[in-house]
């Protein structure tokens, strides 16, 4: 059994994975943090986070504070005598927090720092049509995500792929950085660098702010690569929207899946038209984005050919939301 303790924070499936991680590689979990139960669906009844329903399986003590600043909470982490905190998918933390172990707080971020700190890096690296991601740990410092950096892996994005596969990707990823930074860090091998260090000359820093509901709406002006890179980077969830008029009636929709498609054309942005009732396109100014997967809403995801057989488009032509 590795004698290094460990506090892990997370709350989403992503950070499950590296909390997995952490026991098949038989490292010493102390207690697992997590968000809050909070109600859901219809009847509002609790839901527990991913990081709680894997912790109680696995017979982990778990905390799930209000709030973070709290003295019974900061307490009670002293009193466990951790060596260290890891930080998968949480909350920002509070210097009484994260000051406590003595060997750091270690955080798993879903980009190569200093580039995409923030709360969307996924999304936001496909939306600006990256080619490349990666995962990092870092130590926590005072400010989000600015850290100095431990360890990196690199990943290729692929001109298909959307935040769901690079999430996924990186999640797995991610799990095994974890356990290599523990294991270089017990072991001293590991050097902490500034963030400042790994920038070239001149290259600029660029942000993951989260999304919001107007970050979705599909601009039809906007090149076919950018509205499927946009597309892509917010599938499966939120996606990206779009509204279908006939003058009097407005039907929003989301793009799951697309493809783009570079051509001249005279059709004016935003017309909507289909081939042989299969293909479903919508003109962009350099060309077509193809629809693959729709969703209207309120209603479920259909592929196109699907959506077509019972629903006739010849009147309608898309907006932006």
């Amino acid at each position: 059994m590795n004698e290094t303790k460990i506090v892990f924070m997370g709350t989403s499936e992503f950070a499950v994975a590296s909390l997995g991680a952490l026991l098949m590689n038989g490292m010493d979990v102390a207690m697992v943090v997590t968000a809050p139960d909070k109600p859901a669906g219809r009847g509002r009844k609790l839901s527990l986070s991913p990081v709680k329903e894997f912790a109680e399986f696995s017979s982990l003590p778990v905390l799930q504070p209000e709030n973070l600043e709290e003295k019974a909470f900061i307490d009670t982490l002293k009193s466990l005598n951790a060596d260290m905190f890891v930080v998968v998918a949480f909350r920002i933390l509070p210097k009484a927090v994260w000051k406590l172990p003595p060997m750091g707080t270690i955080n798993l971020h879903a980009s190569l720092l200093p580039q995409y700190r923030g709360a969307a890096p996924i999304n936001r690296a496909i939306i600006n049509g990256e080619t490349k991601s990666g995962i990092t740990t870092f130590l926590i410092d005072e400010n989000v995500d600015t850290g100095s950096v431990l360890l990196q892996d690199e990943v290729d994005i692929y001109p298909f792929e959307n935040a769901g596969d690079l999430h996924n990707k990186l999640m797995k990823l991610g799990a095994l950085l974890v356990i290599r930074t523990i294991n270089g860090m017990m072991h001293g091998i590991i050097k902490p660098k500034a963030q400042s260090l790994l920038l070239n000359n001149h290259e600029q820093v660029k942000t993951a702010p989260k999304i919001f509901p107007a970050d979705c709406n599909i601009n039809w002006n906007e090149s076919a690569e950018k509205i499927h890179n946009l597309v892509r980077g917010l599938s499966p969830y939120p996606g990206a929207r779009s509204i279908m008029t006939n003058g009097s009636k407005n039907i929003s929709f989301k793009i799951i899946e697309s493809f783009p498609e570079k051509s001249d054309h005279q059709l004016a942005v935003g017309t909507i038209i289909s081939e042989d009732n299969k293909i479903l396109k919508v003109a962009c100014n350099d060309g077509f984005i193809r629809i693959l997967i729709i969703q209207l809403e309120g209603k479920k995801r259909m592929n196109t050919d699907e959506f077509l057989r019972g629903f006739d488009i010849s009147p309608y032509r898309a907006e932006t939301a």
